[in-house]
């Protein structure tokens, strides 16, 4: 166990950075909970485990990353998750996002396009008894019509524009938190907020932000 990162050294990570999102604006007292009870440093690559809880992105497998636990927090946030709220979130990724959210909601569902990335985090649901986590390989444009609609949709990756097959799955009130704007870094990305009503969407843009692109389809390697 050399290579790992001392528990103490993490564990205190873990509190400076609960104190840092707290200075930065992040008030749910849920969504704080979530963040001190998933261990991050367990989402990552061994050789960026003494990084897990510094305030960044990280890289993972298949050119992807984890995303800045203040992003994180501030996306989770502002979706407002209910515990009875079944949600969808697009872009598995590490599982580090799931993983949050399954500790405020009843159930997730989760989309992976990369086979190699949504095994290792199947894996780490099981590892961590994350039981109301349901995950597949997929296109996340396309959204899981088969369980939907859903209360709360999460995209972690940017599209070009709101994928309408996603607001179709929201429910009458349901919230969606996406990334919009041009990839790899031709144009500005914009956190939007879209909240689905009886007389058609609402949309409020949050924040700026940098997220890999959303891309159609399941990725051919594996």
């Amino acid at each position: 166990m050399s290579d790992e990162t001392p528990m103490d050294e993490i564990d205190q990570g873990k509190i400076e950075l609960i104190m840092a999102l707290r200075r930065q604006g992040i008030r749910d007292k849920r969504v704080l909970n979530a963040l001190e009870r998933i261990p991050r440093e367990k989402f990552i690559n061994a050789s960026f485990r003494k990084q897990a809880y510094e305030d960044h992105a990280l890289p993972i497998e298949c050119g992807q990353t984890i995303s800045q636990p203040f992003i994180v927090a501030y996306m989770t946030e502002q979706l407002q998750v209910g515990e009875r709220m079944k949600v969808l979130e697009v872009g598995t990724g590490s599982g580090y996002q799931a993983a949050i959210l399954s500790k405020l909601c009843r159930r997730v569902y989760t989309i992976e396009r990369y086979r190699t990335l949504l095994r290792d985090a199947l894996k780490r649901f099981e590892d961590l008894h994350l039981h109301n986590i349901t995950a597949k390989a997929g296109d996340g444009g396309e959204g899981w019509p088969e369980q939907a609609p859903f209360d709360r949709i999460i995209v972690t990756a940017a599209a070009a524009s709101v994928p309408p097959k996603l607001v179709e799955q929201l429910k009458p009130g349901g919230v969606m938190i996406v990334p919009v704007g041009a990839p790899g870094g031709r144009g500005e990305q914009h956190l939007v907020r879209i909240e689905r009503t009886e007389e058609g969407v609402k949309r409020e843009e949050l924040m700026p932000v940098r997220f890999v692109p959303l891309v159609e389809g399941v990725a051919k390697e594996s």
